[in-house]
């Protein structure tokens, strides 16, 4: 009789531990942005006060344990969804404005996406949050770092593409640009302004970013008319 085949242990397939841990992490992850996902509607919606754990559990379709293992507290979650939707519309501010040819469409785009939202609000209630939860403010910190890095890279491009001359240094322009969109945002929704007024209003504080590069034609025609016809008056060439 032919002996039976053995195999040891040490021959049967093991399964990965690498996968099963990118898996777990995988839906960590998931998890995680879909709680973010629910306490930002709500929050928006009733404010922190208004909004229980049992409340975005259930939008989110989780336990209220989870939200407590991967945020700890209720504070720490609407800080961290206030950043996110922050950085959110910062990113789709720069993708809106990508496609300008000028600085005043550049700004306008700008502006416009960021009024069209509440999130510049429910950003200023994180920040009000973390002046009594210090713990909290190393997340606003890195947020508010991020916007001004992503916006100053983002408008010396625009600058570099098109040959704008900028008014200030990219970063002093994207410093300014966040400051007066907090401002302006938290004024106009404490006096219930429309997002076209709080539009308006930011357009008028912020001014003229830069100005458009000379179109190649009309400059060589101005230096032309000058030395050829001093005393013409729209600075055309003579015939």
């Amino acid at each position: 009789m032919a002996p039976k085949s053995v195999h040891s242990t040490s021959e049967m397939p093991a399964s990965d531990p690498k996968h099963a841990a990118r898996a777990t992490r995988t839906a960590g992850r998931q998890m995680r942005s879909r709680l973010l996902d629910g306490a930002s509607r709500l929050f928006k919606e009733r404010g922190l006060a208004g909004t229980s754990i049992s409340d975005i559990a259930a939008a989110a379709d989780a336990f209220p344990s989870q939200i407590t293992y991967y945020f700890r507290t209720k504070e720490a979650l609407f800080v961290e969804a206030a950043c996110r939707d922050m950085l959110y519309v910062a990113r789709a501010a720069e993708q809106a404005a990508l496609p300008a040819h000028t600085p005043h469409e550049y700004t306008r785009a700008l502006v416009e996406t960021v009024t069209a939202t509440d999130s510049v609000a429910f950003f200023t209630e994180a920040l009000t949050l973390t002046r009594r939860r210090q713990d909290l403010a190393p997340l606003v910190e890195r947020t508010i770092e991020r916007l001004h890095g992503e916006g100053m890279r983002a408008y010396a491009g625009q600058i570099e593409r098109h040959g704008w001359k900028s008014l200030r240094d990219p970063d002093a322009s994207s410093r300014r640009f966040w400051a007066v969109a907090i401002g302006v945002m938290v004024e106009g929704f404490a006096m219930g302004r429309s997002a076209e007024e709080l539009s308006s209003e930011m357009l008028r504080v912020l001014g003229d970013q830069a100005t458009p590069k000379p179109a190649a034609d009309d400059a060589r025609l101005r230096l032309v008319g000058d030395a050829s016809n001093p005393g013409s008056p729209d600075g055309e060439r003579s015939a």
